[in-house]
């Protein structure tokens, strides 16, 4: 190889490596900028805390309650008053309406017209009580909320009577309890009331099967505020206004163990318990904190059953509670009936003097301070003793 050749191969191969280096130290072509990172998401936010339950010791729920009321029967004969019933209850509506809740036990049935299903051997001995459906707004006049039909008159006319009972009591705008598993639901001032009437008769809820009461009222008391239980037991007649603490019967029927069921009721998660039935009134104590009235008597009974001496005297028993149900006060006020005229207010206050007697008598300390005025309050009480049903002791 000549060394021009040489030369000329060797100034090739430094063009090619000038080129190569030129092309080695040019700017590569510019990439997109990357995208800006995302700023951190922001920590969840904390459950915002349920508000505060509210304290419902603050409120306060006045409930009026009577015993049996029956202003007029058009069966078997008219025995309807003069005006109608319009005024019946004239003297006592005041104090009934200026309660939250007015409660009473109604005997016998509303119904226009049909025919009894009871059957009385003895007439003289047996009543059956039948009011025009109308007469239900007479209660709703008077300041009444809420009507029990658990009682030995509610099915004079079989449960077609105690239907059109119903439907006229809610018909008039007030609440209906007592055939089985009717129970009524009432809210008042915020406050979530529910009324179980018991008795000891066919087809209402079932005052003797102590058990099965025990556990309704456990039910309703855990979705209701206040739970309010009344029962139409215990013997009748003018010589039964002391409480036995036993099983008691009349001409042979099951009465019940009214101590039992009423303190049993409590421990189940009443706060008031209202009692009628012996056509007298009986003693009231305070169990746990809640107010029990073992017998209010006749309030408003037009014809049929006896107003004679003790009968005619009953009371109107106001309990204010708290929204736990806890009793804080009350008030009776004395009535009395002189036929053929309705409940009067009685200046005397038999039924105040009375109960208070039949309280201290029957209970020693009844956890309740009777004023000279009718005011009662809740008093120092000694722990209770459990009470030992009939039926355990034998």
């Amino acid at each position: 190889m000549t060394r021009s050749r040489t030369w000329t191969r060797q100034l090739a191969v430094v063009a090619l490596l000038l080129q190569l280096a030129a092309c080695a130290t040019s700017p590569l072509p510019e990439t997109p900028p990357s995208a800006e990172p995302a700023p951190p998401e922001p920590a969840p936010e904390a459950a915002a805390a349920p508000p505060p339950l509210p304290d419902k010791s603050t409120l306060r729920l006045s409930i009026a309650s009577v015993g049996d009321m029956m202003i007029g029967t058009d069966y078997p004969q008219n025995h309807l008053p003069d005006d109608d019933g319009i005024g019946f209850l004239d003297d006592v509506t005041p104090h009934l309406l200026s309660a939250d809740i007015a409660f009473g036990n109604l005997e016998g049935v509303l119904l226009d017209g049909g025919e009894p299903a009871k059957k009385c051997s003895n007439p003289n001995a047996c009543y059956l009580f039948r009011s025009p459906t109308r007469y239900a707004h007479h209660y709703r006049a008077a300041g009444f909320d809420v009507l029990s039909l658990a009682n030995n008159h509610a099915r004079d006319f079989g449960e077609e009577g105690r239907s059109s009972s119903m439907q006229a009591i809610a018909t008039a705008g007030m609440h209906h309890t007592g055939r089985v598993d009717d129970f009524a639901n009432v809210e008042v001032n915020g406050i979530s009331v529910a009324v179980l009437a018991y008795a000891v008769t066919k087809n209402s809820n079932m005052m003797l099967d102590y058990e099965l009461a025990f556990e309704t009222v456990a039910r309703f008391a855990a979705a209701h505020d206040i739970v309010v239980v009344s029962f139409h037991g215990g013997a009748e007649g003018a010589d039964v206004t002391h409480i036995p603490f036993a099983e008691e019967e009349y001409y042979g029927e099951p009465r019940g163990d009214v101590v039992w069921f009423a303190r049993g009721v409590v421990d189940a998660g009443a706060d008031l318990v209202i009692g009628h039935g012996p056509h007298v009134v009986r003693g009231i104590e305070r169990y746990k904190d809640r107010l029990i009235a073992y017998s209010l008597g006749n309030f408003a009974t037009y014809y049929g059953i006896s107003v004679a001496g003790i009968k005619g005297i009953a009371p109107i028993l106001t309990a204010t509670l708290d929204g736990n149900g806890v009793f804080v006060e009350g008030n009776i006020v004395s009535t009395n009936q002189l036929r053929p005229a309705g409940p009067g207010i009685d200046p005397k206050q038999r039924a105040f003097n009375l109960i208070r007697a039949l309280s201290i008598e029957d209970f020693g300390e009844p956890g309740i301070e009777f004023l000279a005025d009718g005011r009662i309050l809740p008093a120092p009480r000694p722990p209770v003793a459990p009470h030992i049903l009939q039926t355990q002791r034998n």
